[in-house]
């Protein structure tokens, strides 16, 4: 199923974002300290809505597989 793998792409894509943006903020905490925290929020919130994606991806295949068998 293709939401498995999109998903998973996705919380992969906002776990490199947000761990980029740490690094940055790391490096200069003072230089940018608003947009890293922007983007720290976007990335956490992508996440969470990969995670639900997922979720729901796990659960409408067992619910096919209760009416398949």
């Amino acid at each position: 199923m293709q939401a498995f793998s999109i998903a998973a792409s996705g919380i992969a894509a906002a776990s490199a974002r947000f761990d980029a943006s740490a690094r940055r903020t790391a490096i200069a905490p003072l230089d940018n300290l608003a947009a890293e925290s922007v983007e720290r929020i976007q990335a956490e919130v992508a996440l969470k809505a990969n995670a639900a994606v997922l979720r729901l991806a796990n659960q409408m295949t067992g619910i096919l597989l209760d009416i398949l068998i």
